[in-house]
C-alpha cells in the first residue's frame, strides 16, 4: 500500500516511465530505449490523422525528434507522446541501433 496526497492505494507504486533513447526511423516510426532497458519500436502512422501530428507528416519535422525530461517531443515541445503510450503501444524490438 502507498499513499498520494491521503488518498490510500493497494500494490506498489509503478516507477515513472521514461525514455532514455530515441530515433526517427522511416515509415513514421520511432526506435525507443525506455527507463526499463527495453527497446520498442513505435508506429506514428495512425496519429498522423489527427489535427495535433499532422505536421509530423513533412519528414523534416518528424526527423527532429528529441528528449526533453523523459518524453520524446517535437516542435520546442508543442508536440509530444507520453511514454505510457509509447511503451503499451510500441513493439519490443532486439535492435540495439
Amino acid at each position: 500500500m502507498y499513499i498520494i496526497g491521503d488518498i490510500a492505494y493497494a500494490g506498489e507504486p509503478k516507477p515513472l516511465l521514461k525514455v532514455y533513447g530515441v530515433r526517427a526511423l522511416a515509415n513514421h516510426r520511432l526506435w525507443l530505449r525506455f527507463s526499463t532497458g527495453e527497446v520498442k519500436i513505435f508506429d506514428c502512422t495512425p496519429l498522423l490523422e489527427q489535427p495535433a501530428f499532422q505536421v509530423l507528416k513533412d519528414p523534416a519535422v518528424f526527423n527532429n525528434v528529441y528528449i526533453d525530461y523523459g518524453v520524446p517531443v517535437w516542435n520546442g515541445g508543442e508536440i509530444d507522446i507520453a511514454p505510457e503510450t509509447l511503451y503499451e503501444q510500441g513493439e519490443l524490438s532486439d535492435c540495439a541501433v
